[in-house]
């Protein structure tokens, strides 16, 4: 295992295309949810508490080796947004491309010929994870991190908020990142013998509607 390895899967400059989404931050932004750094606390921690843990045991299994056919299943019943769930999609084939040329292996190969259009997000994190060389708790890491740092940086640039302030809503949420992270991989041990099902099916309404609606907006920033 490498943790060098671990740094460049969650650096924010991997092409994996994270850059153009906003995590569901510019809507809420719109709706005067998040006008300053302690909005955006709220919103990030309510984020990695819902589809952040979602993200994280989809990981995680990936990482573990679950079948990710069944995986993808399971990222789709758990994304009730279709705006969301192209989203994912798109976000995973831009994921599957930079991870085929970065850390190429079988596993990679067959899931882009499984899904030509993109697998979920979380799941192909998963799989990169593990061609790379790390563990379940990694991807986790991976997966539960980007819930927070993609609507964070997205509202630097939508507020002008002080990247200094932004940073710090992550770092004071980092011991809830580690707790995340670790309840996200015991579901995903879990689902090794109990099934797809024993994964969490955390939900977050607001940013699902809020989703729809920003789809349908003429001017965006971001993609989703």
């Amino acid at each position: 295992m490498s943790r060098s390895a671990l740094l460049v899967l969650a650096d924010g400059r991997f092409p994996a295309g994270g850059h153009a989404h906003s995590g569901g931050a510019e809507a809420a932004v719109k709706d005067g949810r998040v006008t300053g750094a302690a909005g955006l606390a709220d919103f990030c921690r309510g984020r990695l508490h819902t589809t952040g843990l979602v993200a994280a045991s989809l990981a995680a299994a990936a990482c573990l080796g679950l079948d990710v056919r069944e995986l993808d299943a399971a990222a789709d019943a758990r994304t009730p947004s279709p705006a969301l769930r192209t989203a994912a999609r798109k976000l995973g084939r831009q994921l599957t491309r930079a991870a085929r040329a970065t850390w190429p292996a079988a596993e990679l190969d067959a899931l882009a010929r499984a899904f030509p259009k993109g697998a979920h997000q979380p799941v192909v994190l998963g799989l990169t994870a593990r061609a790379a060389g790390l563990g379940p708790l990694d991807a986790a890491y991976c997966a539960a991190y980007e819930s927070v740092s993609g609507p964070a940086s997205a509202t630097v640039r939508l507020l002008s908020l002080d990247p200094f302030d932004a940073t710090g809503v992550l770092a004071r949420l980092a011991p809830e990142t580690d707790q995340v992270a670790d309840r996200a991989v015991e579901a995903a041990r879990r689902a090794v013998t109990d099934g797809v099902d024993a994964l969490p099916a955390a939900s977050a309404p607001l940013s699902e509607i809020g989703a729809e609606a920003h789809a349908g907006w003429p001017v965006r920033l971001f993609a989703s």
